[in-house]
């Protein structure tokens, strides 16, 4: 029904906790465990239900409800409304509006109001016995409960503090728990932050290793050689193409309309190496690829590994190039290897053995990633290898 919607279904919770409470504070008027009320049995119903309405809109002004609760329940007990012997029955809707109150304000403010109700009860049971129940007919029959003060004082005690603490409890439970999502969702933005600066890093660093070379041996032959000068101007404006196609793809991940009508282009794999080992030849570097993949790999699996190719490529483009490479990948359905060896050869300049930074860094992340091996480092004969070992389920997860 539509006012059930309109109201929550916390709301109707609330609204049939009161009509509970009112039944049970009427009925405990009614038939009380010692002597009757000086007040008419029909008024019984009314009391439960002033007293027990704050029960039933607590949601909407918590802080209000408690004081009127609790106002109702001391001015029925003062006048004499209720029964004897169980007038903590008549502050029950004040420990569930007392509940609510801790869930929902600060513990200083429900404190103060567990304080003022407390006082409010007290002052209220000990008037009842002073002033009323000696007035009281005796009743017809042995009472099933005791009639005393300390024993009310007592229960209606027990009942507030239990209300309170159980909502304290509540509200620094939702508060840990919001902190800790809060902490969560941060780490997961930085993650994405870092696997995107990694992406970025990989594809504009392979790139522009890649134009730099040609820019250069088209600055160097332009006059002697134009026709090569102009290949290598050609190499460089598909690399840029290409660049800004990765680069677009990578930025894409960070738009926030989510726009389903703009077409993402499909992730590098396996099948895209061999046009990044052109590119290293492009650039000068004799590149020798080998490819065994007895299954095919699971798109993100295959991403990294091409990754991982790419930036070693970049390595030897940028601090061996020209040299000599050989790149090997073996897929056996269980994990995947990578092995990329460089000569080191600089055609007579000094190598560089120094290759330490963000693309080792990036490249050891993503082998981790996987919970695999990474290992880089100069050989003994001259030249640098990096190899990395990335293990996955067939669901590309880690194993």
């Amino acid at each position: 029904m539509k006012w059930v919607r309109r109201f929550g279904g916390r709301g109707v919770a609330d609204v049939a906790a009161a009509l509970a409470v009112t039944l049970i504070i009427g009925y405990a008027v009614v038939d009380p465990p010692g002597p009757s009320s000086p007040w008419p049995a029909w008024s019984a119903w009314p009391v439960a239900a002033v007293v027990s309405f704050p029960v039933a809109v607590r949601r909407r002004r918590p802080r209000a409800m408690l004081a009127l609760a609790c106002a109702a329940a001391t001015v029925v007990t003062v006048a004499g409304a209720v029964a004897a012997g169980a007038i903590w029955v008549s502050f029950v809707p004040t420990v569930l509006v007392l509940y609510l109150v801790a869930c929902t304000t600060s513990i200083a403010w429900s404190a103060a109001g567990l304080a003022a109700c407390l006082s409010a009860a007290v002052t209220a049971v000990l008037i009842f016995y002073a002033q009323v129940f000696p007035g009281l007919a005796p009743a017809h029959s042995p009472s099933e409960l005791p009639q005393a003060w300390p024993i009310e004082i007592g229960a209606i005690a027990v009942l507030l503090t239990a209300g309170w603490a159980t909502g304290t409890a509540v509200r620094w439970n939702r508060q840990t728990t919001a902190r800790l999502v809060g902490h969560l969702a941060e780490t997961a933005v930085a993650d994405e932050r870092r696997r995107i600066a990694r992406e970025l890093h990989d594809v504009i660093g392979h790139s522009m290793s890649l134009i730099t070379v040609k820019a250069t041996v088209a600055n160097h032959v332009a006059d002697a050689r134009p026709q090569e000068a102009r290949a290598a101007l050609a190499v460089i404006e598909q690399t840029s193409r290409s660049t800004l196609a990765e680069i677009h793809r990578v930025l894409d991940l960070l738009r926030s309309d989510g726009d389903p009508q703009q077409a993402r282009l499909p992730a590098p794999g396996m099948a895209d190496l061999p046009e990044l080992a052109a590119h290293a030849r492009s650039a000068g570097v004799e590149v020798e690829l080998t490819v065994r993949e007895e299954a095919a790999l699971p798109p993100a699996v295959a991403m990294s590994v091409y990754r991982i190719v790419q930036q070693a490529l970049t390595n030897v483009i940028t601090h061996a190039g020209p040299a000599r490479c050989s790149v090997t990948v073996d897929v056996d359905g269980r994990q995947a290897v990578i092995e990329v060896v460089d000569d080191g050869s600089r055609h007579g300049r000094p190598p560089r053995q120094d290759r330490s930074g963000h693309g080792l860094i990036g490249m050891r992340e993503r082998a981790r990633m996987y919970g695999g091996a990474f290992d880089a480092g100069p050989r003994p004969e001259g030249g640098f290898r990096v190899s990395a070992r990335l293990p996955y389920n067939p669901d590309g997860t880690t194993p």
